[in-house]
């Protein structure tokens, strides 16, 4: 296997990385653009996009944004609305693995902005029927909260005549360099099935053998192209506009806003993905399994282009971090209702068999050359100007009663007191 030689993706990254002749990754490559933009004439260019979807009466949305109670929902609403002066609707799309702590954030959200927000919450039964059906067909327990992340914007958009959706980082840009900034590149039908839904629409899903019915798939299904066209949808990426860096964009929010950041389970990051109790957990350990790697090196690889630290520590970062099971594994379980060995059954049907074998004790091992190793040559790496990772934790407001999904929270933010 072989590994970039200054961040620490392999090249067989689910999202195409490419390994240049002296290998160097393409994402480490689109990274240094970063460095050399002059960002400045991007944000007044970005200003003027949002001039043009601006309300003339000042009485309707201007733009859309898709938030959660983690990730960069914070920095977007503050960029868009009180940097911007825009005035957009929020929206949500509820992933049923919610923390309370996520909860939290995303009523606190909705206060500190004043804005309005609209959720899509879709039947539990009925998401646990999909997720059987994707950890068979994709081993995903994630699919669900994807389809809907990236539909529920959109299916709003359309309804509501609300031309202009706001995301933060496109992936493609941001972790492997699949488009350069100056591409400019906006959300597609395309990128969404290939990539975020692994090749699986909607309707894909309909069949007797999981009992999935049209009707179960109608909230995750994309909007038809004329309504797109009819209405001018279009979804644009901040990351094409500004430098992004989400860990400072966080410490610079939190300052801000008060929001709640926490430990997680199979990374040094605090601020990303606290609001699910198996992003970094059940679904990490499915990234492991079927390509070898996990959040650990998503998280490090970023800190190691940005110079806060080593592509040696990198590599003793993900030593620490790497998942053998999932802590959260159990109320996943319990959840979906599925047994423990019929959970490793299925998804061991999605290992990919280039990293893993069975050894003589039939346990599940990784062939060997398929580990991540240091030794970077010095002329390949970047110097740390920012050495060390120092990730905020904040006192937690209230504690939670226990490790249950919250599947519908208060909408807003109790005392710290009660």
């Amino acid at each position: 296997m072989n590994y970039c030689r200054r961040c620490l993706y392999p090249e067989n990254h689910p999202l195409n990385i490419v390994l240049d002749e002296k290998g160097i990754c393409s994402g480490c490559r689109v990274h240094e653009e970063k460095a050399i933009i002059d960002w400045e004439p991007r944000k007044e260019k970005l200003g003027r996009i949002f001039d043009s979807y601006r309300s003339t009466s000042g009485k309707s949305y201007d733009c859309i944004i898709p938030v959660s109670g983690a990730r960069d929902s914070y920095f977007i609403v503050h960029t868009v609305k009180n940097v911007y002066g825009m005035n957009p609707l929020l929206v949500t799309y509820n992933k049923h693995y919610n923390t309370d702590l996520g909860i939290r954030n995303l009523a606190n959200l909705r206060i500190v902005f004043d804005c309005d927000i609209m959720t899509l919450t879709v039947n539990p039964e009925t998401v646990k029927k999909i997720t059987r059906a994707t950890i068979r067909k994709a081993g995903s327990i994630y699919w669900h909260c994807l389809a809907g992340q990236t539909v529920y914007p959109v299916q709003v958009a359309v309804k509501f005549k609300i031309p202009l959706i706001i995301w933060g980082a496109h992936q493609g840009i941001d972790q492997v360099g699949m488009f350069s900034h100056l591409d400019e590149v906006e959300m597609t039908r395309k990128y969404r099935k290939e990539h975020d839904l692994m090749g699986i629409e909607a309707d894909d899903l309909i069949n007797e053998f999981d009992n999935i019915i049209e009707q179960d798939v109608i909230q995750f299904r994309y909007p038809d192209d004329k309504e797109i066209e009819r209405i001018g949808v279009r979804g644009i990426y901040l990351n094409n506009y500004m430098r992004w860096d989400t860990k400072a964009q966080h410490e610079q929010m939190l300052g801000l806003y008060n929001y709640e950041t926490a430990p997680q389970t199979g990374t040094f990051d605090r601020y990303n993905d606290v609001d699910c109790f198996n992003y970094s957990d059940v679904h990490d350990y499915i990234k492991y399994v079927k390509h070898g790697y996990g959040k650990i090196t998503d998280h490090a690889s970023r800190e190691i282009r940005f110079g806060r630290i080593s592509r040696d520590e990198g590599v003793e970062l993900v030593k620490e971090y790497g998942i053998t099971q999932p802590r959260n594994l159990p109320q996943f379980l319990e959840w979906i209702g599925i047994t423990e060995n019929s959970f490793h059954y299925l998804i061991d049907q999605h290992r990919n068999k280039k990293i893993w074998h069975r050894n003589e004790k039939w346990d599940w091992e990784r062939i060997d050359g398929t580990q991540l190793r240091k030794e970077t040559p010095d002329s390949f790496a970047i110097a740390c100007t920012d050495k060390g990772l120092d990730f905020r934790i904040t006192v937690p407001k209230k504690k939670s009663p226990d490790n249950k999904y919250i599947l519908i929270g208060k909408g807003y933010v109790q005392s710290e007191n009660l």
